[in-house]
């Protein structure tokens, strides 16, 4: 099996280097960066399992990056970034990353979510099989697992990959209360990562597709649950 291509973007050459190194010792074949437009050059052109993106880049920082190749870059994202900000965090997590790493960080710690990640993609690639369109519907929703396309009232919205995982999960467990637990562990898993991203996803979903909060109901003190019967 070919080895997963990581893309290391940061505008610091020791930075670069030392995280190059630290994969290349675990058998990653790793591509380099040193500034947002060089990796959108690497994008569009490579193969890439994961990036770990700098956020703190001049022209062109990282939260851009992200926000650019999100819709159509389906690989996990990890953000780093010099500044331990809460609103860097919240943005980042809105945006479509996966994880968040403060410098400075320890490597033995970063490579070991890089391969969580990674394997929590294997174990999703694993799990998939080729089936019937899996389509689930409620009156006026129409939730496609096979497309990753979400309808209502025949409008498409456009969702980010895990704003449509969660979703789709909700949607399967309807009637059911889901923890920010469960659902954390149902999409991303176990290891490592900041649970409050759920948080975010959910409020993200709300904005596109049930602003009067009429699907996705927030039961204190406890979860979430997909409201079927209130679905208009």
């Amino acid at each position: 099996m070919a080895s997963p291509h990581i893309l290391v973007v940061d505008d610091d050459p020791a930075i670069v280097y030392l995280i190059s190194e630290s994969l290349k010792e675990e058998n990653y074949s790793v591509l380099t960066a040193f500034s947002g437009r060089e990796a959108l050059e690497i994008i569009a052109k490579s193969d890439i399992s994961l990036l770990i993106l700098d956020i703190m880049m001049p022209e062109m920082d990282g939260l851009e990056v992200c926000r650019t190749i999100r819709s159509r870059f389906a690989a996990p994202i990890i953000l780093l970034s010099g500044k331990d900000r809460s609103l860097d965090k919240v943005i980042g997590l809105e945006i479509g990353a996966d994880d968040y790493v403060t410098k400075p960080f320890h490597i033995g710690e970063l490579v070991s979510r890089v391969k969580a990640h990674l394997r929590r993609e294997e174990r999703g690639k694993g799990e998939r099989q080729p089936t019937p369109p899996a389509v689930i519907n409620f009156k006026n929703l129409r939730i496609n697992k096979d497309t990753f396309e979400v309808y209502r009232h025949s409008e498409r919205i456009e969702l980010s990959t895990k704003e449509f995982q969660i979703l789709a999960y909700l949607a399967e467990n309807r009637g059911r209360v889901l923890t920010r637990e469960q659902i954390y562990g149902a999409i991303w898993g176990s290891e490592y990562g900041d649970i409050s991203t759920v948080t975010v996803h959910i409020k993200n979903l709300r904005d596109k597709l049930d602003p009067g909060n009429r699907l996705i109901k927030t039961v204190w003190g406890m979860g979430y649950k997909f409201a079927v019967d209130e679905n208009d």
